[in-house]
């Protein structure tokens, strides 16, 4: 069964467009951090693992951005893990 693709945008869409105007914060973090140097200097340090079992290894600036997340918002290791997985503005 082949589902056709619909133009009009639906109730969720509308919700992440409305939400991503207000992000303000990290837009104008984005415009402030050149990330390329910075994830440069962090692959030089971080050895991302390369190992055939378990699961894939995150990229270093990645974890870099969350530590960020976790020490503007004074969120601890767990809370922050679900603040990604709650809040729009995080991902």
């Amino acid at each position: 069964m082949k589902i056709s693709p619909c133009s009009q945008l639906s109730f969720a869409n509308q919700i992440v467009s409305d939400r991503k105007v207000k992000d303000v914060f990290f837009s104008q973090i984005n415009q402030l951090i050149d990330w390329k140097p910075l994830a440069r200097l962090i692959k030089q340090v971080y050895t991302k693992g390369s190992s055939s079992t378990g699961r894939p290894s995150y990229e270093g600036i990645l974890l870099f951005k969350i530590e960020l997340l976790r020490t503007w918002y004074g969120l601890s290791d767990p809370e922050v893990e679900e603040q990604i997985k709650d809040r729009l503005s995080f991902m």
